[in-house]
């Protein structure tokens, strides 16, 4: 049995991937892995996602990347996120696609290229508005010459362009058409400097859901392949299904007086006699200390919703069963759901961090790093 676990489940991650890749319609799908898949499992959910019909994967770093290849996953690859005096010959060796954002980035990765003996294939990132990673305008021009001359030195082939969206979450917002400007002329720039055709990818999952018009050649869903939707609130309508689900289960049940507080701090009191269930999954699990703060916490036991009272501790919650007269149906040993898909109005990830005004994807990657958490994939 299982003090607290962590279940992630690959059929929702097909579900998701496949009802993605229907909206790009023509264009490939990325799903994006980093991360360790936002906490779920990079290679699992990567073999899933090719399963259900992506024909590549992202990443953030060349250790994901390289987790990826060392799991016999020969799926094209994009890392994208690099820090100077990385060695770029292993990701070029075994074929793994590069993101460009400067010239010593691409000096960098030119020395990769010489020392694997083949060309490193390279996505070159514009920075449209952003304002993070991503080569800004101004330098743009001379970053194509730069390239040009790795092509022509035989270290470098070009595969796209590409660029990250600021408000793709509020697919009306004014920036949004400003970026997509901006990226249609770096990728005509590209395109005619470098003399060849070269794929343009824009679209995150928010992009992805709303605007199809940012499709292009390639979509980089990431959160919505696990089943969160950025677009919609809390209990809103939406077809995907959350993968992660987070469990505990009742390792005591004890009768505590009126008037008693309980837990660090006392910020709870019982009112009456109370049935107190101990859970003992905490924020060492990935429970946020401050949800115990918001008063508004609960978790499902036996389908009933009941609610966590006084502080998250490093290793336990307190759950209030009620009045200590009445019956409760709860016995030591039984299942906790802290948080799963929302269905039928449960605890789920989007209300955590509605909670703590905080997004889901922060929620799902804590939770899923976690070490004491017993990870069981399923689907």
């Amino acid at each position: 049995m299982f003090r607290a676990e962590v279940r992630i489940d690959l059929g929702a991650i097909r579900h998701n991937v496949r009802h993605l890749a229907a909206l790009a319609g023509d264009a490939a799908t990325m799903v994006v892995v980093k991360a360790d898949g936002y906490g779920h499992g990079a290679v699992d959910v990567a073999r899933a996602a090719l399963e259900a019909g992506a024909g590549w994967l992202g990443v953030c770093t060349l250790e994901e990347a390289a987790e990826l290849r060392a799991a016999d996953i020969t799926a094209p690859v994009l890392s994208w996120l690099h820090v100077p005096d990385e060695d770029f010959a292993p990701a070029v060796a075994s074929g793994v696609d590069l993101g460009v954002a400067s010239r010593r980035d691409l000096a960098a990765i030119a020395a990769g290229a010489r020392a694997a003996g083949r060309p490193a294939r390279v996505h070159l990132k514009i920075d449209t508005g952003l304002s993070r990673n991503g080569c800004p305008p101004h330098a743009w021009g001379d970053l194509l010459d730069a390239v040009a001359d790795h092509v022509a030195a035989g270290e470098v082939e070009p595969v796209a362009v590409w660029t990250h969206l600021a408000h793709a979450d509020a697919p009306a917002h004014p920036t949004i058409d400003v970026q997509a400007d901006r990226f249609d002329d770096a990728h005509a720039a590209a395109q005619a400097r470098l003399g060849r055709t070269l794929l343009a990818h824009v679209a995150n999952s928010a992009a992805t859901l709303t605007r199809p018009d940012l499709h292009r050649d390639l979509v980089r869903p990431g959160i919505a392949v696990y089943g969160l939707d950025p677009v919609v609130g809390p209990g809103e309508a939406t077809a995907l299904r959350p993968a992660m689900s987070l469990h505990g289960r009742v390792a005591l049940l004890k009768t505590v007086a009126a008037g008693e507080g309980v837990s660090y701090g006392h910020i709870w009191t019982t009112p009456t006699d109370r049935t107190l269930a101990l859970v003992p999954v905490g924020y060492a699990d990935g429970v946020p200390r401050l949800l115990g703060s918001t008063g508004r916490l609960s978790v499902g036991i036996g389908g009933v919703r009941r609610p966590v009272v006084g502080r998250v501790c490093m290793d336990q919650v307190v759950v209030d069963l009620g009045p200590a007269d009445a019956e409760h149906g709860v016995a030591e040993g039984d299942e906790v759901l802290l948080f799963g898909d929302g269905a039928d109005g449960g605890p789920s990830a989007a209300e955590w961090a509605e909670l703590l005004g905080t997004i889901h994807y922060e929620i799902v990657t804590g939770v899923g790093s976690r070490p004491r958490l017993r990870r069981t994939v399923v689907g």
